[in-house]
């Protein structure tokens, strides 16, 4: 390079100038390219995760949220004059339906506002808590999949005869000081007493009877009546996986054939539309934290091109004198920052893609990569890096050789 005018930079010559450039401070060019491994791996890993955790979502929807369908009581066009319109035998007309589990009826029970529930008589200055009371029938607690960690829940016989009976939650029973049902401990609803035969520690469904005092129903009805016009009865189905949408259909009309528009029926979502928010919600929180892990990755690049530029400020004077053009400077530092961003895409490839076939290892599952993620996320990183380093590329070709070499 003899003449300015003439001047011309090989594509040969600017690989090897950056490269000279990188490998001259390999410690910080390395630190450098951190952030843009860390954003590109997070980038990878997040849509990796997402796309093999897809599977698992829909397993669970269906074991769980596919196979539940509820019945509310609306009483029809006069609620007001039909407190339940369930039928007493609305547990075995349901349970007859080809595809069900089990089906219980239940109610929250509206209790008078000074009956507070303890484990004493009242009377003996034990303060009690305002805990609800759920009324159900036997087949609610069989729908809801209890794991009981004391004890067994009531059964049909118990309802047709009214036994003041109680099941609570683990935790209700911890409050009151309940620990083991070997002396037959009682619950106080106000002055009412209900021996507890069961203390359940986790279900599958309908978590909030882990925190209600569950009584039968006709014990309930005895003693406080039936269900509030405010607080109408449902029912509580399982059903056998693919069943649910098919016992939608039927369970008002199975009900009571003459008004099933006593009834109205909620059947379970649909379980690609659940999957798709919770994978939406997913994607836009990780999505979200490799941005700013890319953000971090930029900033560092450019804040050690720009460093670069004021250290080699001189060595830039020189090739200006020598006859390097203002885009030729402009280009060496914008392949330098480039090549610092896909060599950071590249390893945060490899290690993203090693973290998701890892965790899919690790818990059994079957990792899922889409092609289009490996193949773009180093284009990414290379892209990170060419926009990090245009600011200092610019700034290194607008120095003026005269000033460059008196420093």
């Amino acid at each position: 390079m003899v003449r300015a005018d003439r001047s011309r930079l090989s594509l040969r010559d600017l690989l090897s100038e950056s490269a000279a450039g990188i490998l001259q401070r390999p410690a910080r060019s390395a630190l450098t390219a951190l952030g843009t491994v860390l954003g590109v791996g997070t980038f990878v890993a997040v849509l990796g995760l997402t796309a093999t955790t897809s599977s698992q979502v829909d397993s669970r929807f269906n074991e769980l949220t596919a196979t539940e369908v509820t019945v509310e009581d609306t009483g029809g066009d006069q609620p007001d004059l039909l407190e339940n319109a369930f039928p007493p035998d609305a547990d075995r007309r349901i349970g007859a339906l080809n595809g069900v589990r089990d089906a219980g009826v239940y109610w929250p029970v509206r209790l008078p506002p000074d009956d507070l529930v303890s484990a004493a008589p009242p009377g003996t200055g034990e303060a009690g808590e305002r805990t609800q009371v759920v009324a159900a029938s036997p087949g609610v607690f069989a729908a809801a999949g209890p794991l009981l960690e004391q004890g067994r829940t009531f059964d049909t016989y118990h309802d047709r005869q009214g036994e003041n009976v109680a099941v609570i939650g683990s935790g209700l029973a911890a409050r009151l000081g309940i620990t083991t049902l070997e002396t037959a401990p009682a619950v106080f609803v106000g002055d009412h007493a209900f021996t507890v035969i069961g203390i359940v520690e986790d279900v599958e469904r309908k978590a909030d009877l882990l925190l209600s005092v569950v009584v039968p129903q006709t014990a309930a009805e005895r003693v406080w009546g039936g269900p509030d016009s405010g607080e109408r009865a449902k029912m509580l189905i399982s059903t056998e996986l693919g069943a649910a949408r098919q016992i939608a259909s039927e369970a008002a009309l199975a009900l009571d054939p003459a008004h099933p528009e006593h009834f109205k029926v909620v059947p379970p979502p649909d379980p690609r539309s659940l999957r798709g928010s919770v994978t939406s919600d997913l994607n836009q929180l990780f999505m979200l934290l490799a941005g700013i892990c890319l953000v971090i990755g930029a900033v560092g690049i450019a804040n050690t091109t720009l460093v670069a530029v004021l250290e080699r400020t001189g060595e830039i004077g020189l090739r200006r004198a020598l006859g390097a053009r203002g885009r030729h400077i402009t280009v060496q530092f914008l392949a330098e920052s480039g090549a610092l961003g896909a060599l950071g895409g590249l390893i945060g490839t490899s290690l993203g893609t090693v973290t998701v076939v890892a965790l899919a290892v690790f818990r059994e599952w079957t990792p899922v990569i889409h092609p289009a993620t490996v193949v773009t996320a180093p284009g990414v990183g290379l892209l990170t890096g060419v926009l990090a380093g245009l600011y200092p590329a610019w700034r290194a070709s607008r120095i003026q050789p005269a000033e460059a070499l008196r420093r």
